[in-house]
């Protein structure tokens, strides 16, 4: 158990340094709604990873069950953020700005689960 623990912490620390550089990186770079892209990046790079490390470890046994929890749960889950998400969204309800709000949940959703679908696809063609 503080084997899997010290897993999880290290690759989270690791995921929440790359979310922090990548959400950096993709502020720098849109005007609008800037916080909004670097979140929807960070969890679509996410999911797609994620979909690659369980499709890879089913098709090919590359992961040990400790290294999903180190890449998974660790990096995954540090790097995607769910809770920055649901705060975006709330402050653009409270912002008025309700369109852009259920557009962005609507369209996070569906390429989010499209990205961990691909993720497991392109290890089928590996």
């Amino acid at each position: 158990m503080k084997y899997a623990l010290l897993l999880v912490g290290a690759g989270g620390a690791i995921g929440s340094m790359l979310r922090y550089l990548t959400s950096q990186l993709v502020a720098q770079r849109m005007a609008q709604y800037s916080s909004l892209w670097g979140t929807f990046a960070v969890n679509v790079i996410g999911c797609l990873v994620i979909g690659a490390v369980f499709g890879l470890s089913e098709r090919y046994g590359w992961f040990s069950p400790q290294l999903r929890l180190f890449f998974a749960t660790g990096i995954c889950g540090g790097y995607t953020t769910f809770s920055t998400f649901a705060y975006e969204n709330i402050e653009l309800l409270q912002q008025d700005n309700g369109i852009i709000g259920f557009a962005y949940i609507f369209i996070s959703i569906v390429t989010c689960l499209t990205a961990t679908f691909v993720g497991i696809a392109i290890t089928k063609l590996i």
